[in-house]
């Protein structure tokens, strides 16, 4: 200080100032690149690219304004890292000129040899996905082989698999199917023995897996690529939330692989779960909705609902055509999967004209010799369609025969065409009427049909939905038995059940009920085509809902039912047993819909000699449902469980509004009188009475709910029915009739905590097997 002049003090103040205020920056720099960069990862882990995107953006801007400045900067991780993630992510956001110009740029002004190798090969690798989403294969290769090099000496790493993994991939989209999976199963086991040496987790695994299934169903070798995409899918049900965009892509391949092997059935369930998650993920406009679409519709024309396929595919293409640029590769399958439904459908003049685009498409995107096979069956499919166009056309096809009365009647060919009923192999058969959406008993009952179709215990030839409105409830009970694996399963429309024309009751609300060209507009007809396929004396049916179109079949067609029907199960009530000479309806909900209809249908039971097997609410009173067992349903993550979960609350809600009104009050629907505040109290609460003036939501004060339909739909089955219920009997005319739970004493039930398990267990099982949960795959 001394022999310094004050300026020149002052000046060396000033710089170190200018040194502590750039490190300060630099530092705050830093902490927002770490920043941008976890909350960008975060994103592109669960396949948000949108916010992705933005994030390796913002980080990219804090490296740039910190230290890392100069002709070099860009060869730094630091940047290199953001820059290809950003990459990834345009390609998948479809924004491929952006995604090159990154890329290319970084490539010309890397040094030669680059600083760093394993970075470099990196971005060659990034570069060459970015060409093979755009279909050009050479270019792809050209850089993958670049890569692959690169980082092919010294010990085999993750890095080298990914590398490989991605050759691979390119080669498998160009046709060669052989090399592609000598790459991906060298990938596999470069994995494999980083997941043995712990220096990554399993769920790195669900890589390899999916990959060589994706390349082992190319080679159809569907078996084989149906365990791979298992073994991906278990894994990330394992490690990933259930709503992640992996997850839904493993289900999508199960269920085309499922597809493939013949069991499009159990596909669906897993398919319409990828739609669900992949609609929220990336919404309806993105590429990876439109393929979730794609394998719906497969599997849906494996069930033969070439409509419901027919539907799914528009939508798919339309996505399609914006999302990708014109006549690109990836709409060729597409394509070819909406010509073979068209042809399904009868409209083959359109078929045909699909396919002459297919082959358009495949020769503007592959050199000769490229999915070669693919482009012989799209030729063969044009000439194959030409002549059934000019057999058509030709003067000597009656008019029944044309191409206008093929799509029009096919319905009624599916109608009337069902297989026999085998009873033997596939269990009872049985047809449910059903009111489903009115509470949610109705839907856990079919949840229980399809466990037991699994074991062989029922067979569902029929589903009607009664009871106004009657349509609303057919697409729920549609929605709801595809999600639960009974696509196959035929459902109709039947009557407003005993209600007037101009009222229309409650249809609680589902994402999965949709309108589909699937359901019989008369279930009625639907019900005399399934008796028909039936043995004599094998059909059961199963009446959880008004008895009005039982009636309707009873009187139009009593031949058929007295020699088809073997049974009828009633989730209502009747007059104790022990009074008169016959059974007689009570005032149950189900009977009082349509008391008329009701008391038709026990007499004339009872005069033709078919047993009845009549389950009171007594017995649901005497084997409750604790509201737990919801939640231990909603965890599996079933659409159908969660909504169930959501709606019961609102249902408890609703009836509780209900049965606070006077007895005359329209808006109790048909609600017994005897249905009141105290009768609520007791029936949902273990103690306490509520005062009518309760506005607020009582569902936290619900200790049990009472299950009717689901203990019907057990009552069907001999086996539960001698394990867990006692029944009072009926002779009349030589024929018992049985009678479970004729009172409060009296409910019937044998043992309530040897049943809930039974149910409950059947229950969970329904919805862990239909998402391929616990299923074997050895």
């Amino acid at each position: 200080q001394d022999t310094t002049s004050p300026a020149t003090y002052y000046l060396l103040r000033l710089v170190v100032l200018a040194i502590l205020i750039t490190v300060s920056h630099n530092v705050l720099m830093e902490e927002r690149y770490e920043h941008y960069m976890m909350v960008g990862d975060r994103a592109l882990a669960s396949l948000d690219f949108q916010e992705a995107s933005k994030n390796y953006n913002m980080a990219l801007q804090s490296a740039q304004e910190g230290t890392m400045t100069g002709d070099d900067f860009k060869l730094r991780p630091k940047m290199m890292v953001p820059t290809i993630n950003l990459a990834k992510c345009l390609r998948e956001l479809a924004r491929y000129k952006e995604a090159e110009d990154i890329l290319t740029k970084y490539i010309k002004d890397a040094k030669d040899p680059p600083v760093d190798t394993r970075l470099h090969a990196r971005v060659l690798s990034t570069l060459a996905e970015l060409y093979q989403a755009q279909s050009k294969y050479d270019a792809a290769a050209k850089l993958h082989k670049q890569a692959v090099s690169m980082v092919r000496g010294g010990t085999p790493n993750l890095e080298l698999a990914g590398s490989i993994a991605g050759y691979a991939e390119t080669l498998r989209k160009s046709g060669d199917l052989p090399q592609a999976e000598l790459h991906h199963r060298e990938a596999l086991a470069i994995r494999t023995r980083a997941v043995e040496e712990k220096s990554c987790t399993e769920l790195e695994l669900a890589v390899s897996y999916t990959q060589l299934g994706c390349t082992l169903a190319g080679m159809h070798k569907h078996n084989e690529a149906y365990q791979q995409h298992h073994r991906a899918l278990g894994l990330r049900y394992r490690y990933l939330d259930f709503s992640h965009g992996l997850v839904s892509e493993s289900m999508n391949y199960c269920a085309e692989s499922l597809c493939a092997l013949g069991k499009g059935v159990e596909g669906i369930p897993l398919a319409l779960h990828a739609v669900e998650i992949r609609k929220t993920i990336f919404g309806t406009t993105h590429p990876a909705y439109a393929h979730a679409l794609s394998i719906l519709a497969s599997c849906y024309q494996s069930v033969g609902r070439s409509f419901d396929a027919r539907d799914c595919l528009e939508k798919c293409l339309e996505i399609c055509e914006v999302a990708f640029q014109r006549n690109h590769a990836n709409i060729i399958p597409n394509l070819m999967n909406y010509g073979n439904v068209l042809r399904s459908t009868g409209d083959l003049k359109k078929a045909r004209s699909v396919y002459q685009r297919a082959i358009a498409i495949h020769q503007l995107n592959f050199k000769e010799g490229q999915q070669a096979s693919r482009l012989e069956k799209c030729r063969a499919e044009v000439d194959n369609l030409a002549d059934k166009i000019l057999q058509l056309e030709s003067p000597s096809v009656p008019v029944g025969d044309s191409m206008n009365d093929l799509s029009d009647d096919l319905m009624k060919v599916q109608l009337h065409s069902r297989a026999p009923a085998d009873v033997e192999s596939d269990g009872t058969p049985v047809i449910v009427f059903t009111d489903i959406g009115r509470d949610v008993d109705d839907e856990l009952s079919l949840v229980l049909l399809s466990a037991l179709r699994r074991k062989h215990l029922l067979n569902p030839i029929a589903i009607i939905a009664t009871l106004s409105p009657q349509d609303q409830r057919a697409h729920l009970a549609r929605g709801s038995i595809d999600s639960m694996g009974m696509p196959d399963v035929p459902v109709g429309i039947g009557s407003s059940g005993g209600v007037g024309d101009d009222i229309e009751l409650e249809v609680y609300d589902a994402d999965y009920s949709i309108p589909s060209p699937c359901i019989y507009q008369s279930g009625i007809e639907l019900v005399y085509a399934a008796l028909e396929s039936v043995p004599p004396n094998s059909a059961q049916l199963l009446c959880i809902a008004s008895l009005a179109d039982v009636a309707t079949v009873m009187r139009e067609r009593e031949e058929l039912f007295t020699a088809k029907v073997k049974e009828v199960v009633v989730m209502g009530g009747v007059v104790s047993p022990e009074i008169g000479e016959t059974l007689v309806p009570d005032s149950a909900y189900n009977n009082n819909c349509d008391i008329s209809a009701a008391r038709y249908v026990y007499r004339k039971c009872q005069e033709i000699g078919i047993p009845t097997v009549t389950l009171s609410r007594w017995a649901a009173y005497g084997c409750p449902m604790p509201p737990q067992l919801l939640d231990e349903m909603s965890a599996t993550e079933h659409m159908v469980a969660r909504n169930i979960r959501s709606v019961s609350k609102i249902s408890v809600d609703q009836l509780w509004n209900k049965v606070r009104l006077h007895p005359s009050d329209p808006r109790r629907e048909k609600i017994p009188n005897r249905c009141d505040v105290n009768w609520f109290c007791r029936t949902f609460m273990s103690k306490g009475e509520l005062s009518k003036d309760w506005k607020a939501s009582v569902w936290s004060l619900v200790q049990k709910l009472n299950m009717y339909d689901p203990l019907a739909m057990l009552l069907a089955v001999p086996a539960y029915r001698t394990a867990h219920f006692a029944f009072k009997e009926k002779v009349v005319n030589g024929v018992t009739h049985l009678c479970v739970g004729t009172s409060e004493r009296d409910t019937g039930i044998k043992n309530r905590l040897a049943l809930f398990d039974e149910y409950s267990t059947l229950f969970l099982s329904a919805f862990e097997e239909s998402l391929h949960r616990k299923v074997n795959i050895n």
